[in-house]
């Protein structure tokens, strides 16, 4: 979402990369029914093309045109780097799991790289503005926020290109690092953003890591302003206490996400997922404890090996995983609200079977069918 960041590392890895292209759809224009491509080298543009649509999403027809477009420059034997500039609210996931799924003699997913600029982080971590009122939308049905959106973009990447503004202070760079921390941060004019173009990019490994059962979240944190609380509890929230908490938890920082556990569901790993004042919480199946030895076999080893580094003998991988980062954040209020919603005593006396009996105030949600 960073536009000048993004042109910015863009035009460095054109001039520092012999035979590389920039190919980009700009997607501003999908509600006249087109997507115009646009291809450009060193030198300037090289062509101009529009596709149509697709199913009305301007998301759609990108990937549709994508690869074709990519197999014919690697064909050519001209191009040694085509860089896939993504437009504004198109978020890299997609595209980069659509790139490898193509890989072989002529494609290789080479990197994925997130341009920013910090002082826009927080602006545009803070925004609750659905993409359709920022004119960003990628579709009619698109009901993402330019939060969560922005959340996205930043996490999935191994790389990010650092912009040098003068408006971005200390503050801005600590919330940018407690956000991803284990992401290498180059300057956009840099040599190593060269090199790091050429580094590899394993999607599989990129989509555990953003799986909440497995996913790598940050580490307690006090920087310049900035904190990030890492709460971990082993007991079962109470489903109402937690509902009726939401709107204060949800507002008590810029960013917040992991993994939690309800009682009155207690075989569900429910994902937490908060930006700009919005929350989304989903079922990502259930946890390893809840399932047959036999159907481990069919989980993922990442998700077994993060599993195993944190069984409990009692709960196994049941767990309360929750990441607030933000500046200004208020550890001990959000420490204590938490607290305050899990079971009491009394109420984890009752086991499972009791638990279940408890109101199920998040079934709107959770057992909607779309």
């Amino acid at each position: 979402m960073h536009a000048d960041a993004r042109k910015e590392t863009v035009e460095h890895l054109l001039r520092t990369v012999p035979g590389s292209v920039a190919l980009h759809h700009d997607l501003s224009s999908a509600a006249d029914g087109n997507v115009l491509r646009t291809l450009r080298d060193s030198g300037g543009e090289v062509s101009a093309d529009e596709t149509p649509l697709v199913n009305d999403c301007a998301c759609c027809a990108l990937r549709e045109d994508l690869v074709p477009e990519l197999e014919r420059l690697a064909a050519s034997g001209l191009t040694r780097l085509a860089v896939v500039e993504l437009w504004d609210s198109v978020e890299p996931r997609g595209m980069a799991e659509v790139v490898a799924a193509h890989a072989g003699d002529l494609l290789e997913l080479t990197n994925v790289i997130t341009a920013v600029d910090p002082s826009l982080v927080l602006p545009c971590l803070g925004n609750g503005d659905d993409l359709a009122e920022a004119g960003l939308a990628a579709a009619a049905t698109d009901r993402r926020t330019v939060g969560d959106t922005w959340a996205r973009q930043l996490e999935y990447a191994p790389v990010l290109a650092i912009a040098d503004t003068e408006e971005s202070d200390d503050g801005d760079r600590a919330l940018l690092t407690q956000l991803h921390p284990t992401a290498r941060k180059v300057p956009t004019g840099s040599s190593e953003l060269t090199r790091l173009a050429f580094a590899g990019f394993d999607v599989e490994a990129a989509a555990a890591a953003q799986h909440p059962a497995c996913a790598r979240l940050p580490q307690e944190a006090d920087e310049a302003g900035v904190g990030t609380l890492v709460w971990q509890r082993r007991r079962p929230f109470h489903p109402e206490r937690l509902y009726a908490a939401l709107e204060d938890l949800t507002c008590a920082a810029a960013r917040s996400r992991g993994r939690f556990w309800l009682a009155d569901r207690p075989d569900t790993l429910l994902a937490w997922d908060a930006a700009g004042g919005a929350l989304c919480v989903q079922s990502h199946g259930p946890w390893l404890a809840s399932l047959p030895d036999a159907a481990w076999e069919l989980v993922p080893a990442p998700r077994r090996a993060a599993a195993a580094l944190d069984w409990d003998p009692e709960h196994g991988d049941c767990c309360q995983h929750l990441v607030f980062t933000s500046p200004g954040l208020d550890r001990e209020g959000t420490e204590r609200l938490l607290d305050s919603c899990l079971l009491t005593d009394a109420e984890y006396a009752a086991g499972r079977e009791g638990w279940r009996r408890l109101p199920a105030a998040f079934a709107p949600f959770l057992d909607s069918v779309s």
